[in-house]
Parts: structure tokens; sequence; C-alpha cells
């Protein structure tokens, strides 16, 4: 159970960063979005190696979230928890 808990507090954390990571690109891929401090952003690292560092943020993030999915849904789905925990819960009761 902790295992699964630990997944999904990764899971929705590596999801509000990919919301963070969408939203701060420009849609015309001009780079990074001036609301969120990108004028700095791009004076600093230069406008295309900022928008190349969002690019692969965004790209690596997806990765992670595809990969932490299909670990949970394969947990989640073998039982290996409750087999560890030694708990026998019945699916339906016996009368």
């Amino acid at each position: 159970m902790l295992l699964t808990t630990t997944l999904t507090v990764l899971i929705a954390l590596v999801c509000v960063l990919l919301i963070a990571a969408v939203l701060i690109q420009n849609p015309k891929g001009g780079g990074v979005d001036p609301t969120f401090g990108g004028g700095a952003a791009n004076q600093m690292l230069g406008a295309a190696r900022s928008t190349d560092f969002i690019e692969k943020l965004t790209w690596y993030l997806a990765i992670a979230l595809f990969v932490l999915c299909i670990v949970t849904a394969v947990l989640v789905g073998s039982g290996t928890e409750a087999v560890e925990a030694g708990s026998n819960i019945p699916l339906q009761s016996q009368q």
C-alpha cells in the first residue's frame, strides 16, 4: 500500500510539473511566455536555449508520467501488495 501511495503522489507531482511546462511554452514557438518571467529567462539563456530546455523538460516529464502510470497499473493489477500485506480480502461474502 505504501508503494502505491508513493507512486500516486509521484504521478500527481509529475502531472503538475507537466502542466506548468506546457503552459510556460509559447504556442507560436517563440519561447518562454513573458507572463511567467520568461523575459528574464530569454535574456539569461537566450531564446533558443530556453525553448530547447522547456521542450526537453516537457518530453522527459511526459515519459516519466507514462512510465509511472504503467508501473502503477502493473503493481495494482498483479495484486502484489495484497499478498505482501498478508490480507485475504474476499471479493464476495459467503453466507
